[in-house]
């Protein structure tokens, strides 16, 4: 029988066409069609069931599972079968009470309800599944599906204390060819408590030791680099090893730089690195502009711009991606150690309000940016528990220990005092003058002897 037949009026149909949307078979029901009716609410409540079990079982999960390409791909299909489910319910119970042909009104009132509704449904189904999909192409393009070292199930640490990732700051000109890695720190985290104290490491350190192998056989007292006019800095190794591949044997290109530094900085700090992350600074402008901005405290002003066209003033504000960069890397009035403060302070305050509101709402050009930006060896199969691992991160006074005069001398480093503060750093637990403010006295985070609170250096 059809709609007309049983006598739905506008007012009827309008009515049953909206509660089949909200709990499907209830227009089944009323024309009629009991068992089909009970068929389609049963499973509209067994999908609401499942639906809600999986958000229970893997509430504290859900983030590890968006950074798995598997997980992703089925969220899609899921998606997409629910929502053509759903549509395909509406339009079915549209069709069962629709008005009869002879009210035209009638019919084009509930025709374009039912597009409005299939609509409603569809929309966020396509928006969810297109971040989906750029989730996965972010991963697939920034993590290896292979990794360094294998990923146990059930320690993904393989019995490590501690995990230290090499975050690295890249800056790169067309008028000066190659990589300049101006920022180097070394995140030592952690891996039960979440704890984490910075090692940042100055990018005009000298003569520093190289490991073991063709490396050290060229440089047997320390890099010197290529001109033999200047001293070989620190930030000069990652370049230096992608143009000379014998100093890294069996390493493609593109990780020749990343594999020495690594095992650089890992000799100089007497610790394991891990896993590095280098982030492009004009990268890293466009995802401070695709968050809409990011808020700092500026301490003294700082000249704004390469011909010293502006300033940033002193105070809390938010500033753009452009002012942003500026303030991380200007050296005006000022020189690097303050600069590497400036940086942590940066990376502390984005890490901070990267809310997932914000990042919601500017997703893609997020993602696009972030892929620009960001290159690492991190593989994929540990993201679930980088993610984790954040969210212990988070919960806790991140501290920061800088090897800069006067502690280090940069032309004649102490390599093991930098070894020892390092031990002593992450043997201690945080003292209360550490957990909250640097010495009056000290007012850089440069001139610090111990590990100081991030916020408190930052404020």
């Amino acid at each position: 029988m059809t709609g007309k037949d049983r006598g739905f009026g506008l007012g009827a149909s309008i009515t049953l066409t909206l509660a089949s949307a909200v709990l499907w078979g209830v227009a089944h029901v009323a024309a009629e069609r009991r068992k089909t009716g009970v068929a389609l609410m049963a499973a509209y409540i067994l999908m609401l069931v499942s639906i809600l079990s999986v958000f229970t079982a893997f509430s504290t999960n859900l983030l590890s599972l968006a950074v798995q390409p598997r997980w992703l791909a089925w969220l899609t299909a899921g998606l997409v079968v629910i929502a053509l489910a759903w549509t395909g319910v509406i339009v079915w119970s549209f069709l069962l009470v629709r008005p009869p042909r002879s009210d035209a009104v009638g019919r084009f009132f509930t025709t374009t309800l039912t597009i409005a509704l299939c609509a409603l449904v569809l929309a966020p189904t396509v928006y969810a599944a297109r971040l989906a999909h750029v989730s996965r192409d972010v991963v697939n393009s920034l993590f290896s599906a292979t990794g360094n070292s294998p990923i146990l199930a059930d320690d993904p640490w393989s019995g490590a204390a501690r995990v230290n990732f090499l975050l690295v700051g890249a800056d790169s000109a067309p008028s000066r060819p190659g990589v300049r890695t101006d920022s180097m720190t070394v995140a030592s985290v952690d891996v039960t408590t979440g704890t984490t104290t910075l090692f940042g490491l100055p990018r005009n350190l000298q003569r520093v030791p190289l490991p073991k192998g063709p490396a050290r056989a060229r440089f047997p007292w320390g890099f010197t680099g290529s001109d033999p006019q200047t001293p070989g800095l620190l930030n000069e190794v990652f370049q230096y090893a992608e143009d000379h591949p014998d100093m890294v044997p069996g390493v493609g290109r593109g990780k020749r730089g990343p594999t020495l530094l690594k095992q650089t900085i890992s000799y100089i700090l007497g610790i394991p690195v891990h896993y590095y992350a280098m982030v492009d600074m004009k990268g890293f402008a466009e995802m401070v502009d695709a968050m809409g901005g990011v808020k700092v405290t500026i301490k003294e002003p700082i000249v704004y711009g390469r011909h010293r066209e502006g300033l940033l003033p002193a105070g809390t504000r938010k500033l753009t991606g452009e002012q942003a960069l500026w303030y991380g890397r200007s050296r005006t009035d000022s020189d690097d150690y303050v600069r590497m403060g400036r940086q942590k302070c940066l990376l502390n305050a984005v890490a901070k309000q990267a809310d997932p509101m914000t990042l919601l709402n500017s997703f893609e050009r997020l993602a696009a940016a972030t892929k620009r930006a960001i290159s690492t060896d991190i593989p994929q199969a540990l993201l679930p528990a980088i993610v984790e691992l954040a969210q212990k991160v988070k919960g806790t006074k991140i501290r920061s220990l800088s090897f800069v005069p006067p502690l280090i001398s940069t032309v004649y480093p102490d390599w093991s005092l930098i070894r020892r503060k390092v031990d002593q750093a992450l043997k201690e637990r945080p003292s209360a003058r550490s957990a909250t403010a640097p010495r009056a006295a000290s007012p850089e985070p440069g001139a610090e002897e111990d590990p100081v609170s991030l916020d408190a250096i930052c404020r």
